[in-house]
């Protein structure tokens, strides 16, 4: 299995659809793995798996306000076409 590092600033659509349905919420403290990278400094990721490939997606403060405009977009584009459907 693959495991692949991931910037929030490299993140697809793809990768943020598996963080929104695997944290919708947002994600605890316990759901953050600690590891150090190849120059020995110490990255926050949180996981998210795939058939084949493991994501850890680097924690920034980028990656929780992306995460949150990914959830209004889905859910206004949820409400016009509710509201379209229905009018």
């Amino acid at each position: 299995m693959k495991r692949i590092i991931v910037d929030y600033n490299k993140l697809t659509t793809d990768i943020l659809n598996l963080l929104v349905e695997k944290y919708p919420d947002g994600y605890e403290y316990s759901d953050i793995i600690f590891f150090q990278n190849a120059e020995g400094k110490t990255i926050n990721a949180v996981e998210v798996r795939t058939n084949d490939t493991i994501y850890l997606v680097k924690i920034s403060r980028k990656l929780e306000e992306t995460m949150d405009d990914y959830i209004e977009d889905e859910n206004s584009f949820d409400e016009e076409n509710f509201l379209d459907d229905n009018f």
